[in-house]
């Protein structure tokens, strides 16, 4: 299956030390592009975090976002870790005394101290483990989302080959018929025109001209691009920068074979296949 690069996903756990809420939102972006925004009590967790993501995610702008709110005190099962509690003490007699006007620690301060409630060994090592929980299930959540979307892009971008293919059958027959009319009109100009001209030579230049203005070659190569697309959508992956080259490809076939143009109908399907490819690119730039 083939991914969007657009999607959101939001995992909340509820834990002894406090509740924790993790979302990731991912947008396009040319290449992969990790924005973390982390609790300070989580800083430490960014390297962990952004190795999962990097497993999961290969193109996007995917900012994820990592709150922590601690516990009421109220709680039952809330308690003081006495040892960190002593250690932050010591260290706050240190500091003053190094510089004795600084201002001395809040109660809310001393709370909030990593470890200061709870077992700070054991609560930190759950809270590091429910933390990359989290994540996965967030990845996995995010990356369904963008399945579902890039399944639909797919399907979209499916519709709009077999619109084309459909113009191509109907115009290749017409494609020869179109040619002669044209120089036959082109070969009357010319013998009215040049009058004194042998008729070999007027031959000539019509056939020259009819060599110039064929367009099987241009028909063929739509063909096989809408037949390549058809193949990267169906081998899936990440197939966003291929399908972008390819619709390049086929905007240039099409801009020749609109110069290439002796028909209304020729120079219609054009501006029909104009549309189509650019409903196309704009949906491409949405895939992974």
């Amino acid at each position: 299956m083939v991914s969007s690069m657009t999607g959101y996903a939001a995992v909340t756990r509820d834990l002894a030390q406090g509740t924790l809420t993790l979302e990731l939102r991912s947008v396009n972006s040319r290449f992969l592009d990790l924005q973390f925004r982390i609790a300070e009590d989580l800083r430490t967790m960014e390297p962990a975090l952004r190795e999962l993501a990097l497993t999961s995610v290969g193109r996007g702008k995917v900012d994820c976002r990592l709150t922590f709110t601690p516990a009421p005190l109220a709680r039952g099962d809330a308690s003081l870790n006495r040892e960190t509690l002593a250690r932050l003490a010591r260290l706050s007699e240190i500091v003053r005394a190094a510089i004795p006007d600084i201002q001395s620690l809040r109660v809310a301060d001393v709370l909030h101290w990593p470890g200061v409630i709870g077992d700070e060994a054991g609560g930190a090592e759950a809270l590091r483990e429910a933390t990359l929980e989290a994540m996965r299930d967030a990845l996995a959540e995010l990356g369904a989302a963008r399945s579902r979307e890039g399944g639909k892009l797919a399907q979209m971008i499916r519709e709009r080959i077999a619109r084309m293919r459909a113009r191509l059958a109907e115009l290749a027959p017409l494609i020869p018929q179109a040619i002669a009319a044209y120089e036959e009109k082109l070969a009357a100009k010319l013998r009215e025109a040049l009058a004194t001209a042998e008729e070999e030579r007027i031959r000539q230049e019509i056939a020259l001209f009819g060599v110039r203005i064929d367009v099987a070659e241009e028909l063929s190569r739509l063909a096989a691009h809408l037949d390549e697309i058809d193949r990267v959508l169906t081998a899936g992956g990440s197939v966003g920068k291929r399908l972008d080259f390819l619709m390049q490809e086929l905007n240039r076939e099409t801009n020749t074979l609109g110069s290439k143009s002796v028909s209304k109908e020729l120079s219609t399907t054009v501006l029909e296949f104009k549309v189509l490819i650019e409903q196309m690119r704009e949906q491409v730039q949405n895939l992974e």
